[in-house]
């Protein structure tokens, strides 16, 4: 799937319209057979499914992180707050994060300095060091998506349910994604506030949608 911005502006309930599948794109080809990623070597890849994110974690001796992991480091020792840098939208009028704004899905107006990905380290980091961990690209959480898997996990180092289940698609096997992306909108999709969650088919990838990896410490 790459997004692609309408000509005008549509309405929010039919997601097709700014969504569009290009057969042949990949990591390598990010919006499809024409594109390319020469020159991006500092971005984040995208689209990657779950099981190529698990697969090159396995790969590189690491692993994806559970839910409950993303949201700790995501805090940054912070108490809670409606976004992850704070209370503040625009901390001293300035975008801490790669988000979307303007009229979407058909008008960005890069306030932030990207209408796409951003290269990592863009951004400032949070208390712990990391960079984008809000907007820019979803990512790959290792949990099956249930929304009511919180209502009774463990409360210490909670590792997921031990299935999927979507009410909106009974059927379908998801995986969670954390930290909203480079198109979340206040008009539209307002993931990057936190707590926020999101969710994909196993399979399925997008332009905007990363993973990053973990290692346990010894």
């Amino acid at each position: 799937a790459v997004f692609t911005p309408t000509p005008k502006r549509v309405s929010f309930e039919n997601p097709y319209l700014w969504w569009v599948y290009l057969p042949g794109a990949s990591w390598q080809h990010p919006k499809g057979p024409s594109s390319s990623i020469k020159g991006k070597d500092n971005e984040p890849v995208v689209q990657i499914c779950y099981e190529d994110a698990a697969a090159y974690a396995k790969w590189a001796g690491k692993r994806l992180p559970t839910e409950a992991e993303w949201e700790f480091a995501a805090r940054g020792g912070r108490a809670s707050a409606k976004y992850y840098w704070g209370n503040t939208l625009k901390p001293g009028g300035k975008w801490p994060a790669n988000i979307y704004q303007g009229s979407f899905p058909d008008h960005n107006t890069k306030e932030d300095g990207f209408a796409d990905v951003a290269p990592v380290k863009s951004f400032a980091p949070n208390p712990f060091g990391l960079y984008d961990m809000d907007g820019n690209v979803w990512e790959w959480c290792s949990d099956f998506y249930r929304p009511d898997y919180y209502a009774k996990s463990p409360a210490v180092n909670p590792q997921g349910p031990a299935d999927s289940y979507d009410p909106e698609e009974p059927g379908t096997v998801k995986h969670v994604q954390r930290g909203g992306s480079f198109i979340c909108s206040d008009q539209y999709c307002i993931r990057y506030k936190a707590g926020s969650r999101g969710k994909g088919e196993t399979s399925s990838a997008g332009n905007n949608l990363g993973f990053r990896c973990v290692k346990d410490v010894k």
